[in-house]
C-alpha cells in the first residue's frame, strides 16, 4: 500500500481481456472469467519479483528494490522510493512478500495478485506480522521473462477486504527510537519526539513496577500529526477517532487466522497529545499525558488478557495502574463522572457498565466507576485479585468465587468509595 495506481489505469486493458486464474479475485468491469492454473513461468517471475523486492529491503540495497518496479511510472517510482525510506529507518527481524498462485487474476499480459506482506518489528513484534493487499505485475522484458510491479493499490479490492494501513504505508514518515519505545512520527509531529519518548520510556518502568506479568517491556508508539492512524481502527471504541487521545491497538499475526496469535499491542495517539510533549512531568499536563501513556502501556503490558476480559476489568485495571505514581490529590476525576455516580447511586440504578455499550454515551462514567471498581477490589481483597481476574477471564462467576461479589454489587461498593474519596 505503499504507492497508488488510479484503478482506470487498468480498465482499458480489462476491457479487451481478462482471465480469472484465481479464487479470489474479481476483474474490473463485469468481465467474464474462467477459472485456470497460473502458468508456472508466471509464478515464478512474480515470486522472482517479490523476492527482489524483500532483498533490497532487507540489505538496504535501493538498486535491487528499484529493479523490480515497472519503468515508466515516475509517480509510483518516487511513491515507493519513500516507502522504501520508511522501511529503512524500522527495525525490521523479517520482511518477506508471499502469494498463492491461486490468486492471480491475468489482464492481457498482466497480472493482479493477492500479495502477504510479512514484517516483524525486532524486539516489539512477538512472530511477524502479515498484512495483504492486491498488486500489479506487467512485463518487464529482459532475455527470461520478466514481470515488474506496477502498482501497490487496488481500493476497491481494500475496501472490500478491510485493509488498514500502517503509517509507512501511507506517506513519509520519521522513526525515532529510545531503549523500549519505538516511535512513529511524521515531518509535522517529530518535533514532539523526544518528549513523547521520554514520557513514554518512564511510563514503560512505572508500568512494569506494577504488572506481574510477563511482557516485553518494550513498546511501539505511533504519534503523527493527523487522525487518520486513529480513525483506521478496527472497532474503535466509540468510534469517533476525535473523542480519543489515544487507543491501545492489539495487531494479530494474522487478521485471516484467529488462532495466528497476538503480534503485539500499539499504541496511537491523537494529535492533540502533542502539544503536551515539552511540558514538565510535575505540571498538570505533564502528569496528565503520563497517566495517558501509563493507561495505554498498562493494556501492552496486559496483551491478550485485554480480549478475554469484560471492559469494564480491562480498563478499571488500566486506570487503576495509571494513577500509582500520582499523589492521592492528585489523582483527577472528571466531574461528570462524579455527578452521574451521585445520581445513579440517588436512584438505586448503579450497574457495572456492559461492555457493549461501555465507550457509548456515559463512557466518561464508565472509566471512572471501572476504575473504583478496581480501586476497591485492590482495597479490599488485595491488588493480586485484579491480577488473578485478567489471568483467568475475569467473568462474573470468577469474581463470585474470589471476593463474594457480584459485578452490581462491586460496582455500588465503587460508587460509594467513589463518591466518599471525592466528596472529603
Amino acid at each position: 500500500m505503499a504507492g497508488s495506481l488510479v484503478l482506470s489505469l487498468v480498465l482499458s486493458l480489462v476491457l479487451s481481456s481478462c482471465t480469472l486464474l484465481a479464487g479470489d479475485g474479481e476483474p474490473a468491469g463485469g468481465q467474464t472469467t474462467s477459472a485456470q492454473p497460473a502458468p508456472r513461468r508466471v509464478v515464478a517471475a512474480v515470486q522472482r519479483t517479490l523476492d527482489l523486492r524483500a532483498a533490497g529491503v532487507r540489505r538496504q540495497d535501493r538498486g535491487r528494490f528499484d529493479r523490480a518496479l515497472a519503468t515508466g511510472r515516475p509517480a509510483f517510482r518516487a511513491e515507493q522510493a519513500q516507502y522504501f525510506d520508511n522501511l529503512a529507518q524500522l527495525p525490521l527481524e523479517v520482511v518477506d512478500y508471499r502469494f498463492d498462485p491461486a490468486d492471480l487474476l491475468r489482464v492481457e499480459d498482466s497480472y493482479w495478485v493477492v500479495v502477504e506482506v510479512h514484517l516483524q518489528l525486532r524486539g516489539y513484534d512477538e512472530t511477524p506480522v502479515v498484512a495483504r493487499d492486491r498488486y500489479l505485475f506487467e512485463p518487464g522484458g529482459g532475455k527470461r521473462q520478466r514481470l515488474r510491479l506496477a502498482s501497490v493499490t487496488d481500493e476497491a479490492w481494500e475496501e472490500r477486504n478491510r485493509v488498514v494501513p500502517q503509517p509507512w504505508d501511507r506517506g513519509p514518515v520519521q522513526v525515532r527510537e529510545v531503549a523500549g519505545v519505538l516511535g512513529v512520527f511524521d515531518d509535522a509531529s517529530v518535533a514532539a519526539a523526544p518528549g513523547l519518548l521520554d514520557a513514554a520510556q518512564r511510563a514503560v518502568g512505572d508500568v512494569s513496577a506494577v504488572v506481574p506479568f510477563d511482557w516485553s517491556n518494550q513498546v511501539v508508539l505511533y504519534a503523527l500529526s493527523t487522525t487518520a492512524a486513529l480513525a483506521s481502527v478496527a472497532d474503535l471504541p466509540g468510534g469517533d477517532a476525535a473523542a480519543l487521545d489515544a487507543v491501545a491497538v492489539p495487531v494479530a499475526a494474522d487478521p485471516r487466522d484467529p488462532d495466528s496469535g497476538l503480534a503485539s499491542t500499539r499504541i496511537v495517539l491523537n494529535p492533540r497529545v502533542l502539544a503536551s510533549a515539552g511540558a514538565d512531568r510535575t505540571s498538570t499536563q505533564g502528569r496528565t499525558r503520563d497517566r495517558l501513556l501509563r493507561h495505554e502501556v498498562t493494556h501492552v503490558a496486559v496483551g491478550a488478557r485485554d480480549d478475554d476480559a469484560p471492559v469494564w476489568l480491562a480498563e478499571g485495571v488500566a486506570e487503576w495502574v495509571s494513577v500509582r505514581p500520582l499523589a492521592p490529590e492528585d489523582r483527577a476525576l472528571p466531574e461528570v463522572a462524579l455527578v452521574a455516580v451521585r445520581d445513579d447511586l440517588a436512584a438505586g440504578r448503579v450497574r457495572m457498565p456492559e461492555d457493549e455499550t461501555f465507550n457509548a454515551d456515559g463512557s466518561t462514567a464508565h472509566y471512572g466507576l471501572s476504575w473504583w471498581a478496581a480501586e476497591h477490589l485492590a482495597a479490599s481483597f488485595g491488588e493480586q485479585v485484579l491480577w488473578v481476574l485478567l489471568d483467568g477471564a475475569g467473568d462474573e462467576a470468577a469474581l463470585r468465587r474470589l471476593v463474594g461479589l457480584g459485578e452490581d454489587q462491586l460496582a455500588q461498593r465503587a460508587a460509594r468509595l467513589m463518591v466518599a474519596t471525592y466528596d472529603d
